[in-house]
């Protein structure tokens, strides 16, 4: 198993919407078959894992990190193919709540008279998994939050400078990680201080959709580059759609959504990217975009770049603004904390931990 989630994790960016799974066949104590989903459209782990294996997938065991599936989707059930390649037993590590699976494959597998078994290495493959179960189980996509901070918690100076705070190998970074994202979000002052591309460069595996919460300059760089990567900007639903006639002209889209506070366009913003199948979407700012993330509970994961270096001002903005913590034990803490030095700065990375100590799959209101 620990094999078959390996192999999953080099689907990363290529199978979204569809999950990241491993498979393998092992007979007579020997691996005699291996496969990934490669990508989104494409055949499953399991049939790539019992070609490999041919003939020698009789009486064999099929180890999988995601219950097969047992629908015609845009390839045939591979809870058949299991049963047709004669397959004796399958070790699952856990059950896919996809409405159309949903233990569905355990039980066409058992009616066969195969074998199966739940819940090896659950905990490991619910991590690998965390983005698809909680956009299966909850209708909105995988949240990070992201920013580069000086040492003194500062994203710019007291005049706005903010070029740059971090080192080349930490910028790369986050280019590597633009390039599976789904869409990358900024607010509207970002837009209009930074003037970004919010590309990849090089381009990943996949092309972000580029959104922007508030007003956004026609002459920006990111309306000029519309025709070239997708673009949304996001108003309340009082703004005049003709304003905009510059961004659908040159391929943009406006996506309007409800008035409300902060909290609550981000519930709703969520709630369509989740409806277009988006999985993992990246927030890059500024403050108050954070800080609305941050007081709705809806962040999911953090990435953040700390340089050595201190500018001071009690003017100069830090990362998240909002309501904020009371109380310092209510504070959002993270966990699987990893750090690792870039050049001359850390970087900090973590899942944000919820009071059940689980990943977050917080529900619609």
């Amino acid at each position: 198993m620990a094999r078959a989630l390996q192999l999953a994790r080099q689907g990363e960016g290529h199978v979204e919407p569809n999950p990241m799974v491993g498979a393998v066949v092992v007979a007579d104590g020997q691996i005699v078959g291996e496969g990934w989903h490669q990508k989104f459209g494409g055949p499953h782990a399991e049939v790539n894992a019992l070609a490999a294996a041919g003939p020698r997938a009789r009486g064999a065991t099929l180890y999988v990190t995601l219950e097969p599936c047992c629908h015609t989707g845009k390839t045939p059930p591979c809870s058949q193919a299991v049963i047709e390649a004669g397959i004796a037993r399958v070790v699952a590590a856990v059950a896919d709540p996809f409405p159309q699976v949903d233990g569905g494959g355990f039980y066409q597998l058992r009616n066969a008279g195969v074998t199966c078994e739940i819940g090896l290495m659950q905990q490991e493959a619910r991590h690998l998994l965390a983005p698809y179960l909680k956009l299966v189980t909850t209708g909105r996509p995988w949240v990070i939050a992201k920013w580069a901070m000086t040492l003194d918690g500062k994203i710019a100076t007291h005049t706005g400078s903010s070029q740059w705070i971090t080192g080349t190998k930490a910028r790369q970074r986050v280019h590597q990680l633009r390039g599976r994202m789904d869409a990358i979000i900024v607010g509207s002052r970002t837009a209009r201080v930074d003037n970004p591309l919010l590309t990849a460069r090089p381009p990943g595996v996949r092309r972000a959709t580029r959104i922007v919460l508030g007003h956004l300059d026609p002459e920006s760089q990111l309306a000029n580059s519309a025709h070239d990567a997708p673009l949304i900007v996001v108003r309340p639903r009082h703004v005049d759609p003709s304003e905009y006639h510059w961004l659908t002209a040159t391929g943009g889209e406006l996506l309007l959504v409800d008035e409300g506070d902060h909290i609550t366009q981000m519930g709703q913003l969520l709630d369509q990217l989740g409806e277009r199948r988006m999985t993992n979407v990246m927030f890059e700012g500024g403050a108050v975009v954070l800080g609305a993330l941050f007081d709705a509970h809806v962040v999911d994961e953090v990435h953040a770049y700390v340089a050595p270096k201190i500018t001071g001002g009690s003017g100069a903005p830090s990362p998240v603004s909002g309501f904020g913590a009371c109380d310092m034990n209510d504070s959002i803490q993270l966990e699987g904390i990893e750090l690792e030095q870039l050049e001359n700065d850390l970087f900090i990375h973590g899942r944000v931990k919820h009071s059940s100590g689980t990943v977050s799959t917080t529900p619609r209101p």
